[in-house]
């Protein structure tokens, strides 16, 4: 079998059909990326309580940094993948993949050594609930000892994904859920391992599903073009350079991000576990929104990177206004269900009368988030697909540090509105992406850059 049974052209054809039938599966595959780690809650929820609950939800925002991190360089090479699959260079794709899962794995073992290294610090900065402290020293110690099968899963989804292929990383995320799901019930349900229990499921399902994915690979690493021999996981200078180049400054936009947040619940974490409890749950329902739309993102992507590369500037920029229809079209729907059902979603988490009462101050205040997450789809897409990732950084730095940070201490310390304050200013700070990238687009400036592929 050729390169093409797995790999796709997006440079013809109906891009709405395209863009619809490709986005589908990665919408669904975060959504169970999201049920993953949603499963722990609910459980621990149920078994271990409110400090139980905090505690899993400040430690995942924690780990999220090192996924983060890992995503942002994964995501750099995916958009070389991309770019030299519309260019038609298949023979140096190889090089591509096997300089990314070398570079990949390097920085999650190192990663790994400093969460564990560290933790007390992180727990201490964090500000962690006295009664959740114990319950989230568990969690970080066992689910950090395994982000190399958290970032080895990024890192083959995002291979795939640079080929046109997103229904195999559907696959292995189901698959990660179900052993997941399992396993959440028998420790923490059945064994009372409590907090460790849930860390212990996440961190099996995580390893079977990216070992799972490696056997897929090897399997058709014909068709793949990468044969998996010791010489081909050799790393390149030349495509090390490119991948930082597009990977550090990714990285660095989703770290800063995941910073923020880190930030706004140190913030939260101050006016008690009540207070944790809801913003967790809150953070949690959110993630589940914005990652399932995020799938349009990821759809989006690859298909304008091919075009980009293939000189076809037209069709990318159809694409971009595709993934807008698709995003709002979402994001009503989305709004009005947070409106109608709000609480009965928190209900599924806790059972506590206290932040049921709690969550509709949250839900008044994160509607204000969605318009601008419909916008940055589509814009973010685009500036990722063309190679601007210094451009992303800087949305990512006035959104995730600038704005973030400055909103939720102006409005929730400074005007004293606490609770409401600090989600209302988390919740405004992505206009600060949106907005500039909705405007460089429009402007047609990115028409000056130079296309990626003509160095690969």
């Amino acid at each position: 079998m050729s390169t093409k049974s797995i790999a796709k052209n997006f440079t013809t054809g109906s891009i709405p059909k395209q863009l619809l039938f490709f986005m589908l599966p990665f919408m669904a595959s975060n959504a169970m990326q999201v049920l993953y780690s949603t499963i722990d809650m609910i459980i621990v929820g149920e078994y271990v309580g409110t400090p139980g609950l905090s505690a899993v939800s400040q430690s995942s925002q924690i780990l999220n940094f090192a996924t983060m991190v890992c995503f942002g360089f994964s995501n750099g090479g995916q958009v070389l993948i991309s770019q030299a699959l519309g260019a038609g260079k298949r023979k140096e794709m190889s090089r591509i993949m096997g300089t990314l899962f070398s570079l990949i794995s390097i920085f999650a073992i190192l990663l790994s050594v400093v969460f564990l290294s560290a933790k007390g610090w992180i727990l201490d900065i964090m500000n962690i609930p006295t009664e959740s402290r114990a319950f989230a020293e568990d969690y970080l110690i066992i689910c950090g000892a395994g982000l190399f099968f958290t970032a080895g899963y990024n890192m083959v989804s995002a291979v795939l994904r640079g080929m046109g292929d997103s229904k195999r990383p559907f696959l292995f995320i189901c698959i990660a859920s179900v052993v997941n799901l399992i396993l959440d019930i028998l420790f923490t349900g059945i064994f009372q391992w409590e907090v460790a229990g849930a860390a212990l499921a996440t961190i099996i399902g995580q390893a079977v599903s990216f070992l799972f994915s490696l056997w897929y690979l090897f399997r058709h690493k014909e068709e793949l073009g990468f044969d998996f021999s010791l010489e081909s996981f050799k790393i390149s200078r030349h495509y090390t350079k490119m991948i930082l180049s597009l990977g550090t400054p990714m990285a660095i936009q989703s770290g800063c991000i995941n910073i923020s947040m880190l930030y706004v619940n140190s913030m939260v974490n101050n006016v008690g576990v009540v207070a944790s409890a809801t913003f967790g749950v809150g953070m949690r329902i959110d993630d589940i929104i914005n990652k399932i739309s995020q799938g349009i993102q990821f759809g989006a992507l690859p298909m304008i990177s091919q075009n980009i590369a293939a000189k076809e500037p037209k069709r990318a920029v159809k694409v971009v206004y595709w993934a807008w229809i698709y995003s709002f079209l979402m994001t009503v729907v989305s709004m009005i269900g947070y409106v109608a059902f709000g609480k009965e979603l928190f209900m599924i988490f806790s059972d506590d009368p206290a932040v049921h009462e709690m969550c509709g101050t949250f839900i008044k205040a994160i509607l204000w988030m969605f318009p601008a997450l419909a916008v940055m789809r589509g814009t973010g897409a685009f500036i990722q697909g063309i190679g601007y990732a210094k451009f992303s950084m800087v949305l990512a730095l006035l959104d995730g540090v600038v704005l973030r940070i400055g909103l939720s201490w102006l409005f929730g310390i400074v005007l004293s509105w606490g609770f409401y304050g600090f989600v209302l200013g988390y919740a405004l700070a992505p206009f600060g992406n949106a907005v500039p990238g909705m405007l460089y687009f429009l402007s047609g400036a990115w028409k000056k850059r130079r296309v990626l592929a003509e160095d690969i």
